[in-house]
């Protein structure tokens, strides 16, 4: 998903999160409604977060530099990382302590009528919002189920503003039912259920969205898609004879690295070998622009098996987990 779309998201969420905070702030401090309460720190949490994920695209635009030579991308996956770690440390726990404090003891809330005022507004508002990322997130889905195409996908700005958006109109629906049932029923405790209930909320999404973001911060692959595309032209480039090993990894939503170790004809010169590099490269670039960094090996499939035996006499990894999809990779005929 191109930049510019992601920052479009952002913006939106932020501007409604900033006035939707601003009030809901001024309703609970004039009602003394803890639901209301939690709601105005997960409004001001969520414009902190966006904040944050407009520095983490921005620093991840910067070029690559001698100290960082494949470029600042994964600053994006950190900064998502962080938004997750202040909503579990900061929306949900503080909503969860003051919701606690309120059920133990608990106090009538003053002019309910300005809470019911302030959480329609935030709703339509926070609905906006809501839209516009899902809007976006649907574009990057194409149709693909909601799941996969969130454990799939490289930008996490989307569908992190899109699950906090998520999250909040799920924490105004509880506290506009708290903020009911403690004035129908005359039960004020149960202000401080909803409080309790919208931490709850934001704890699962923090949970979630951190679980995301340390995947990719850690280093995931291209997709299946990507990955086979890549070998498949590897597989059929004239004079490669075997794929030893491919491997990728992605530094950003649109940069990837690309490794390849193959085994080329003996009949071939150094020239043709180089040219053969040369033309692989272009192709994979061609078919998929997101290789940014490709590095190609030749080396021999019974020197590549000594390698591997070499690491494993050493100590080394157990196993080396090979990127090749199955029927892809090893020996291949001549093409």
């Amino acid at each position: 998903m191109a930049a510019s779309t992601s920052r479009n998201v952002i913006f939106a969420a932020l501007a409604g999160n900033t006035a939707i905070a601003i009030t809901k702030l001024v309703a609970a401090l004039f009602t003394g409604s803890a639901a209301m309460m939690s709601e105005a720190i997960h409004s001001a949490v969520d414009t902190g977060n966006q904040i944050l994920l407009l520095i983490g695209l921005r620093r991840a635009a910067r070029p690559a530099t001698e100290a960082h030579p494949f470029g600042h991308g994964l600053q994006l996956y950190f900064y998502t990382f962080v938004v997750a770690v202040l909503i579990f440390g900061v929306g949900a726990v503080i909503s969860i302590q003051h919701g606690i404090e309120r059920i133990q003891h608990p106090e009538a809330i003053a002019s309910p009528w300005v809470n019911y005022l302030v959480l329609g507004l935030a709703i339509l508002f926070e609905g906006a919002s809501w839209w516009v990322a899902l809007r976006a997130f649907n574009r990057e889905r194409a149709g693909r189920p909601w799941l996969g195409t969130v454990r799939n996908s490289k930008d996490p700005t989307v569908f992190t503003v899109l699950f906090e958006d998520t999250a909040a109109l799920s924490g105004l629906v509880v506290a506009l039912i708290g903020l009911a049932a403690s004035q129908m029923l005359d039960m004020p405790v149960l202000d401080g259920v909803a409080s309790v209930v919208i931490g709850l909320i934001l704890a699962i999404t923090a949970g979630f969205l951190a679980f995301e973001s340390q995947s990719l911060l850690t280093g995931e692959a291209a997709d299946p898609e990507t990955r086979e595309g890549i070998v498949a032209l590897a597989r059929v480039e004239p004079g490669v004879i075997g794929i030893n090993d491919a491997r990728t990894m992605h530094f950003g939503p649109n940069e990837v690295l690309v490794v390849l170790s193959l085994d080329f004809d003996d009949a071939l010169s150094a020239a043709q070998v180089e040219n053969t590099v040369a033309r692989l490269e272009h192709r994979i670039r061609a078919a998929f622009p997101q290789a940014g960094r490709i590095y190609i090996e030749a080396q021999s499939a019974a020197n590549h098996a000594a390698v591997h035996a070499a690491v494993l006499a050493a100590g080394g990894p157990a196993s080396l987990v090979r990127d090749v999809p199955d029927g892809l990779g090893g020996d291949i005929p001549a093409a």
